[in-house]
């Protein structure tokens, strides 16, 4: 057990290598309890939404999800999440468990006439449910199949379904209220998944590069240095760091974030690590770990943008001592056809 964002998380089941192929083969379940749970209602709640955050919250269909960010005047990432339309005039934001009282702060100031905010994160537990078999686990719980669509919202009992994840898998996670939540957890068990933990959580998201808040993304990097461009709504008239970003476009961004495949054995890979392109220092990894799928090592790092092409070579040190890596295509591990 360690400590994550004020709460004693499991960083290990049955083992970080198990729980990630059971994940990428079966299904497995994670405690996501630690994100927070916000609530936005009211005549004017889109429109709110929409001056706070990158995507077009008033575009989206009563009944689906969307990936967002919320972002400082300079165009840096305060955090990104998962906002649900529930309702025409009612939204469930999904926000970082570290962010939680930042975000509801940063929201709460800018308060408008005819929105609500209510800040919910203590009442609700979480789960993730991840992996090719999540709909059989679905189908035992909730008597009917999986929506195939991804980002789908449902309403069940007190809680509410969505099929989302952070993984890369088929999955869903269920919010639900607090107090049933170890009942829940129990439930999905029963029902065939496995336990995992923060070891093969971070395993599987990165070979998929989705990036973590606080060590790939940051107020100091932009969504499109991040490479998350597709979930910016420019058409859009104004939202926080519009004006630093549309300038940002301009230019072109002068670094990228790149997923780095190391190629020859190494040390695991760690957040921090230096990366060198021709000797030079020109950046260190934002996240890094041993890649159970490729059995190599994997990083991220924000890069120069003219070193950020596939293809290109750099060096990792490790320890004193520097291993060969280039840059690859996102995402770093794809399923056979």
């Amino acid at each position: 057990m360690v400590d994550f964002a004020g709460w004693e998380m499991p960083v290990q089941y049955s083992g970080i290598l198990d729980e990630h192929k059971t994940v990428r083969e079966a299904v497995g379940v994670f405690d996501i309890s630690h994100m927070g749970e916000f609530f936005v209602s009211g005549p004017a709640c889109a429109a709110w939404l929409d001056s706070l955050l990158t995507n077009n919250a008033a575009a989206l269909d009563v009944g689906h999800a969307h990936y967002s960010l919320m972002l400082n005047e300079r165009g840096g990432v305060i955090d990104d999440l998962i906002v649900y339309r529930l309702e025409a005039e009612e939204f469930l934001l999904v926000v970082n468990a570290a962010k939680i009282e930042e975000d509801a702060a940063w929201m709460k100031s800018r308060l408008s006439e005819g929105v609500t905010f209510e800040n919910r994160s203590a009442d609700f537990g979480a789960l993730a449910v991840q992996g090719p078999r999540s709909g059989e686990i679905f189908e035992k719980l909730f008597g009917q199949r999986m929506p195939r669509e991804r980002n789908r919202v449902l309403e069940i009992g007190d809680g509410f379904i969505v099929t989302t994840g952070y993984t890369g898998e088929k999955g869903f996670e269920w919010i639900i209220p607090a107090a049933e939540a170890a009942a829940f957890w129990d439930r999905v068990l029963v029902a065939g998944a496995k336990p995992c933990g923060l070891g093969a959580r971070d395993t599987l998201r990165l070979e998929m590069c989705y990036p973590l808040n606080g060590s790939d993304l940051s107020p100091d990097h932009s969504p499109l240095e991040a490479g998350l461009g597709f979930f910016v709504d420019f058409s859009k008239l104004s939202f926080v760091g519009k004006d630093a970003l549309l300038a940002q476009k301009k230019s072109g961004p002068a670094l990228r974030l790149a997923a780095l495949k190391v190629l020859e054995k190494s040390p695991p890979i760690r957040p921090h690590y230096p990366v060198f392109l021709d000797g030079i220092q020109v950046a260190e990894t934002t996240s890094g770990a041993l890649s159970p799928s490729l059995g190599c090592g994997i990083a991220m790092a924000y890069l120069p943008a003219a070193a950020s092409k596939p293809g290109q070579e750099v060096e990792i040190e490790v320890r004193g001592k520097k291993f060969r890596a280039c840059v690859h295509k996102k995402p770093l591990y794809q399923k056979d056809p």
